[in-house]
């Protein structure tokens, strides 16, 4: 649910994300559709979702090349170069902190994202910029947030070293200074880099994996079980969640998503939209939130089956 507070403010890239109903962009109708819904995937049994505040790639390879570019051309952040906070950005923010909380709900926050963590002017506004944030959590007495400090750290596109896994744990670090609140930071799965050293395990409250890459449900149990090694080598057990993942063979026997859960590990749904509509997922704004399609359709049911809510099969 990463888009829930996007904004795009490059005028030369922001018609791309007009509705069709009006032929305009608008960032309120966008959070206020997802609010609309929470109620409905909180009904199934989900108990939290991502959000990060310079959101996630809205293309899925649209781009007129078809490759999303190391910078990506839209201007989608929270943050002005110097680290500081757009209001208008927090203020959505608010908006959907305050409605999960009310429905009980954990948010996944991230803070960072490559393709727009240039927009920030240095290392030192991305220490800035993250103090920030916390400092506004605390201000506006918000308790159900823990961290993804950069998405896909392991993806050689971030413009700061600090955002890398060889020095996330850096700021990791400085962060715990700043706040109890857990933290984390995402490993893709990239072909052959998908587990995450030992060393940035050690460093994370909370194991955060990918698989989207991961064609295999035996694999997902493998990196579970090497996460939780390395977790019990560096401080003890951890919690591990796969916040990523874009396999829907919701209906086989075995599947990421079982296979996920059957090893005690956290999953989650990554919907980008098929082929022919990326806009039918809820990767691409604008983006659609209601249960518009099959797959979201038989997500949903699979989860009510698993929390209880859908009894039996129809």
């Amino acid at each position: 649910m990463v888009q829930a507070i996007f904004d795009d403010e490059n005028p030369e890239t922001r018609a791309r994300w007009a509705y069709p109903d009006t032929g305009t962009w608008d960032p309120d109708r966008n959070t206020n559709e997802f609010l609309a819904l929470l109620p409905t995937w909180r009904s199934f049994g989900l108990l939290g979702f991502t959000l990060n505040l310079q959101c996630g790639n809205p293309v899925r390879g649209r781009g007129a090349d078809g490759v999303v570019p190391v910078q990506q051309p839209w201007k989608v952040s929270a943050y002005e170069a110097d680290g500081s906070l757009k209001p208008e950005w927090m203020r959505r923010l608010k908006l959907v902190l305050d409605s999960a909380d009310q429905y009980g709900m954990v948010v996944i926050l991230g803070l960072f994202y490559f393709g727009q963590d240039h927009h920030l002017a240095d290392e030192a506004a991305v220490v800035r910029a993250t103090e920030n944030v916390i400092r506004w959590l605390d201000e506006n007495d918000v308790t159900n947030v823990v961290f993804e400090v950069a998405n896909e750290c392991n993806v050689p596109r971030y413009s700061h070293d600090i955002l890398q896994p060889a020095r996330i744990p850096e700021l990791i670090e400085h962060v715990r200074t700043l706040t109890d609140r857990p933290i984390s930071a995402s490993y893709a799965s990239l072909p052959d880099d998908y587990l995450p050293p030992a060393e940035l395990v050690g460093a994370l409250d909370f194991v955060l994996l990918h698989a989207n890459a991961i064609d295999d449900p035996a694999v997902i149990g493998e990196m579970v079980r090497d996460s939780r090694a390395k977790s019990y080598l560096t401080g003890g057990a951890k919690p591990i969640v796969f916040n990523e993942d874009n396999h829907f063979n919701f209906s086989q026997p075995t599947n990421n998503l079982t296979a996920a859960t059957e090893n005690y590990a956290s999953w989650g749904f990554f919907d980008p939209g098929d082929a022919n509509d990326y806009n039918d997922g809820y990767q691409c704004p604008p983006v659609q939130w209601g249960l518009t399609t099959p797959r979201k359709r038989s997500f949903f049911y699979e989860l009510g089956r698993m929390t209880g809510a859908v009894r039996g099969r129809a």
